[in-house]
């Protein structure tokens, strides 16, 4: 169950954004996937659509009606929040963020990571002990 406080964020959430109940269309459709009998006799599954905007939701990940409800609110919510701010939403700062730390890096930029490598490399060689470089 949805606690009281996370109830009221999400209420205020929508408030700030200017959401209204009235905008949104509700629809409870029957589940698939896992959970068997529960899930095929009852329709867990729930469906917003936010009318002036036009974006959908479709949730069903608890086999339980009222949360499908909370967070299928609480996507739609974040759904519109990144359409208003766009780029200045921080989920979309943060997915930025990962696909230029997984981006492949350039011929040059690998060169100059193997250049300074092997200048460190030659530093520590130098530091060794004379007993040390004998031995090799």
């Amino acid at each position: 169950m949805v606690t009281a406080e996370k109830d009221k964020a999400l209420l205020s959430r929508m408030q700030e954004l200017g959401i209204a109940e009235d905008d949104i269309i509700e629809k409870f459709i029957r589940s698939s996937g896992k959970g068997g009998q529960k899930v095929n006799k009852t329709a867990s599954c729930v469906y917003l659509k936010h009318v002036p905007t036009g974006i959908e939701v479709k949730v069903q990940r608890e086999r339980s009606q009222a949360l499908n409800r909370f967070f299928a609110r609480r996507l739609l919510v974040q759904k519109i929040e990144d359409q208003i701010l766009g780029r200045e939403s921080a989920r979309i700062k943060e997915i930025e963020k990962l696909k230029r730390q997984k981006r492949k890096r350039s011929k040059r930029a690998k060169e100059k990571i193997l250049r300074d490598k092997k200048l460190q490399a030659e530093k520590k060689k130098q530091r060794q002990s004379v007993g040390a470089i004998t031995d090799e």
